[in-house]
């Protein structure tokens, strides 16, 4: 048979290689061997896949070599290698059988390689060789070994059509049985800014007996968390870094307020409401949304946003068979556009918010501002949540002395802000396209409108609110974009799951987890009518970065979906090191992150060094995050976040001080780590935290806990700090302890 199969017909082989059984098969895992390579609108899939190495065994016995007589001329097969590669049939047989020409130069230069280098190699193949240099076969007879070796090489070409299915996206309302197994009512609050929208929904939210509230941002998470329980009904906040019970005892309550990222599509709610619906479209966080819609157990989903998402959601709920209830809303407060430009900064008012769309514009404009005699708000994105809340009172107080606001479009929500005029510094915003590419662009319509919505909020100072620009060429355009209604959305965004991932990763063993999803996304078959594909590169990005670390799949991947600015190297040194720590099965301490990150903080005296801060708030975010998906090797959450609250505050009083900073930068005075503080003095520093701690139980019982400290040694402690306390001098106001003799106070750190 072997022999038959040989000498056949280079015309009747290309017959037999597409039947479902090979008769040379390797016998690996295979539904159907693909003949043809589909393509999908997509240019060199296949320069995604990567050679297998091939490493013969050097106890292999040369078979081939016993049968025929002896080995083979190394420089005569070379050439017949050569000449079988250069035939056209041989490369119309391989387009036949999915080889396409980029695969075919690595595949014919690996084939070679392989037969030259190997000294035992397969049985079969020798004899076939041996024959082709005998004068006895055709070089056409190599194909068929040829083709087993290329998909030992490449094995995507034996599951092709698996991996097709695997990535076969267009019917994403399918993946959630659960939601479609109930009757689901869609309202659709549909309004713009300041239009009450979001209240309306929210209202039917704390009357139901059980609700869900998904937000965009942990602002309007914690928001939604503390008004429900301010009105009596008990909510749960659940964050990608936070979980806070309404319960004392830990409980779950009936209603949970939540980013949109953590929806669970596995509870059964009464009520859901999904915030800023219109972010279906946002190319990097859209999945979420979409997953939220179509995979929410709730009976009544209240969805808020812009009107231009209407057409868009009409057609996603015909593909569930639900109906869509539509309720519309109008403006609150009327929203002028001004006659004239700003032009100078003089003319700054009180309640003005003057927006701008870079970090460097933020600086320079406060700090002329405040070289006019003004105090100045600062709201940008990379700020901690507590400083923004911090600044956004400092500038509603009308005690406060500060009445101007400089921001960036982190104002667009998330904020009740006391704005009378917004005033745009520039029209020209950064945004990032669907490839993940940086483009420099007029503002849209959509975040126009958003942000110049701001002013004049129902229920606060101003009744009315203005907007303008501040150079006077750009007020045309800021009239004609307002002018405009957003173009309505037409796709919703989309995202392989892990479990779509772990089946790629099955099926192509060797590859990355970043060229998995590369070719993932290649392969990937969307209703371009309804859904896009979202960008992964921040997820490939983190993926190459800890690739050389030994990690399961499922962690990697879990690592690789960390919430992380890419922009930020001391943020993306730290997330190596926690994988690095947890591939070797090391709990990521509070002292080691202590040690790495530079505690105690100090207040910040450059710009420098308070973006350095925010970098640090970054990376115990981090950590947070990962401690709530990894609890046994993050263990110290509650220490980690005592410390980011301290250096919350560190940063408040930073941005209280701006202007100083960029004063300060001006000269290089910079002391992220103070080189007259010795590792003693930080250790002493470390060890007084501690103490602070003890009072309270948590640290004293971990220890405990740990085995690292022992009922006697907190007694000699206990002892000692008595004593010192018994032997210090008069205190005053400032000091540690409290009127009472012998008594600390206990002290949060600051």
């Amino acid at each position: 048979m072997l022999k038959l199969y040989q000498r056949l017909p280079v015309r009747q082989f290309s017959l037999l290689s597409s039947s479902r059984h090979q008769v040379l098969g390797t016998g690996k895992r295979c539904i159907q061997p693909v003949q043809v390579l589909v393509k999908r609108g997509k240019k060199d899939d296949s320069r995604l896949f990567t050679p297998v190495p091939i490493r013969p065994s050097p106890d292999d016995i040369n078979v081939g070599a016993e049968l025929t007589g002896g080995v083979l001329d190394k420089a005569e097969m070379l050439k017949v290698i050569l000449k079988f590669s250069n035939r056209k049939e041989i490369k119309f047989l391989c387009l036949e059988n999915g080889i396409d020409s980029n695969l075919q130069q690595q595949a014919f230069t690996s084939f070679r390689r392989y037969c030259l280098e190997t000294d035992a190699l397969p049985a079969d193949l020798h004899v076939v060789l041996s024959d082709i240099l005998q004068g006895a076969g055709h070089v056409d007879d190599i194909f068929p070994y040829f083709l087993r070796h290329v998909k030992q090489i490449f094995p995507h070409l034996e599951c092709m059509d698996d991996l097709k299915k695997i990535s076969d996206l267009r019917q994403p309302a399918n993946w959630y049985p659960n939601a479609r197994g109930i009757n689901r009512t869609i309202i659709f609050h549909s309004g713009p800014t300041n239009s009450g929208k979001t209240y309306h929904a929210m209202e039917r939210f704390l009357t139901a007996k059980s609700g869900v509230y998904c937000g965009p941002l942990k602002l309007l998470a914690s928001e939604v968390f503390n008004k429900s329980n301010a009105r009596g009904t008990p909510c749960d906040l659940v964050t990608g870094e936070e979980r806070k019970f309404a319960d004392p005892n830990g409980n779950p309550s009936k209603h949970v307020a939540c980013t949109v990222e953590m929806t669970s599509i596995n509870t059964p709610y009464e009520v859901a409401v999904i915030d800023e619906i219109q972010l279906l479209k946002d190319v990097g966080r859209g999945w979420a949304w979409t997953r939220a819609l179509l995979g929410l157990m709730a009976e009544e989903i209240h969805v808020c946003g812009e009107p231009g998402t209407l057409d868009l959601l009409q057609n996603i709920c015909s593909t569930t068979h639900e109906s869509l209830e539509v309720r519309n809303y109008k403006r609150l407060t009327p929203l002028h556009i001004e006659d004239s430009a700003l032009q100078s900064l003089d003319n700054v008012r009180p309640g003005d918010c003057i927006v701008c769309f870079s970090k460097n514009d933020i600086y320079s404009v406060s700090r002329e501002i405040e070289a006019r005699g003004r105090e100045v708000a600062v709201i940008y994105g990379g700020l901690p949540p507590g400083t923004k809340l911090a600044q956004a009172a400092k500038f509603n107080d009308p005690d406060n002395s500060c009445k101007v606001l400089v921001a960036t479009d982190a104002i667009g929500m998330g904020l009740n802000l006391s704005i009378r005029r917004v005033i745009f510094y520039s029209m020209i915003k950064p945004t990032v396209n669907q490839k993940g590419e940086k483009e420099m662009d007029t503002i849209s319509v959509s975040q126009a409108l958003q942000i110049a919505g701001r002013a004049g909020r129902y229920g606060m100072k101003w009744e009315e609110g203005y907007v303008t620009t501040f150079k006077p060429e750009d007020l045309s355009t800021l009239r004609n974009i307002l002018s405009q209604t957003p173009d309505p959305l037409t796709q919703a965004g989309l995202h392989p799951t892990a479990d779509m991932i772990e089946l790629y990763a099955y099926h192509l063993p060797n590859a990355t987890l970043s060229n998995l999803m590369e070719i993932f996304i290649s392969l990937s078959t969307v209703d371009d009518s309804l859904y896009f594909m979202c960008n992964t590169e921040d997820f490939k990005f983190l993926a190459e970065t800890i690739q050389h670390v030994p990690l399961p799949l499922r962690a990697r991947y879990i690592f690789c979906c960390a919430p992380i600015n890419r922009q930020m190297p001391f943020v993306c040194s730290m997330f190596l090191k926690y994988a690095r720590r947890y591939s070797k099965n090391e709990p990521v301490t509070f002292d080691w992150l202590c040690n790495q990150c530079g505690w105690p903080f100090q207040l910040p005296r450059t710009i420098i060094d308070l973006v350095h801060l925010e970098a640090v708030f970054d990376v115990l975010d981090l950590y947070l995050w990962l401690s709530y998906r990894f609890p046994d090797l993050f263990p110290d959450e509650k220490l980690v976040r005592d410390i980011q609250k301290e250096l919350d505050d560190i940063i408040q009083q930073g941005v209280f001080q701006i202007t100083k900073l960029l004063k300060n930068s001006e000269t290089a005075v910079s002391t992220n780590t103070p080189p007259d503080e010795d590792s003693f003095v930080m250790r002493q520093k470390k060890s007084k935290y501690y103490r602070e701690q003890a009072p309270r139980g948590k640290l004293t019982e971990r220890l405990l806990a740990q085995g690292l400290l022992t009922p006697s040694m907190l007694q000699e402690l206990k002892a000692e700090w008595d004593q010192q306390e018994k032997g210090a001098p008069g205190h005053s106001d400032d000091d540690d302890f409290s009127g009472k003799k012998g008594r600390r106070k206990t002290r949060k750190p600051k």
